[in-house]
């Protein structure tokens, strides 16, 4: 019997889904804040840490445990095995925010906040697989939004995408996605109510 090819939309929403993962949407945040806030030797000082520190090894970590059967595939859709990403990205970012505040004098407010929506994504792991693409989308929507709230209703537009696109690969269920976009908002709220009171 003949294989199915999967449809238009299926690649479609794949080649989305692909592109916008965590990692990607916040490298493309952190090279807009950059570009728009910094100069180029600030923008190298600020992100080279960031991805020695981070990005660097979380995709490292992917690959690695991929290739060694840990994890099913990069996106981690398996619930347990989820556990130790969590745990493993969490690590990075408190070796960042540790060393950034002895380098720097000040607590990143960014990562804080990504160290905060990992932690309260790990716990809703125990009860239901949230949608990490959507989330961190989500998330990223309201950093765009603390620069540019022009940016950031485009970025909400690509969240939503995002999240849709999940339902479609049958990657996360309905109620997942919406479980993402929630702890996402939430956790966004208190950043930008944050970032404004830092800003006064």
């Amino acid at each position: 019997m003949e294989e199915k090819q999967p449809s238009m939309v299926h690649k479609i929403s794949k080649i989305i889904s692909d592109f916008f993962n965590p990692l990607v949407s916040l490298f493309i945040f952190f090279i807009y804040m950059s570009v728009r806030e910094y100069s180029f030797k600030e923008s190298l000082m600020y992100f080279i840490p960031l991805l020695l520190m981070i990005m660097v090894p979380v995709v490292i970590w992917l690959v690695w445990n991929v290739k060694t059967g840990r994890y099913t595939n990069m996106d981690v859709s398996d619930r347990v095995q989820r556990k130790t990403l969590y745990i493993f990205i969490a690590a990075c970012v408190i070796a960042y925010l540790i060393f950034n505040y002895f380098r720097n004098g000040y607590i990143d407010l960014v990562m804080l906040f990504i160290l905060i929506l990992i932690f309260t994504m790990q716990i809703s792991n125990f009860y239901i697989k949230s949608s990490m693409h959507t989330s961190f989308n989500v998330f990223v929507a309201a950093l765009f939004f603390s620069l540019d709230w022009k940016a950031g209703l485009v970025w909400l537009g690509i969240a939503a995408l995002v999240g849709i696109t999940r339902i479609i690969l049958k990657r996360h269920t309905v109620k997942e996605v919406f479980m993402g976009a929630g702890i996402a908002f939430v956790v966004s709220f208190i950043y930008l109510y944050c970032n404004i009171q830092f800003q006064h």
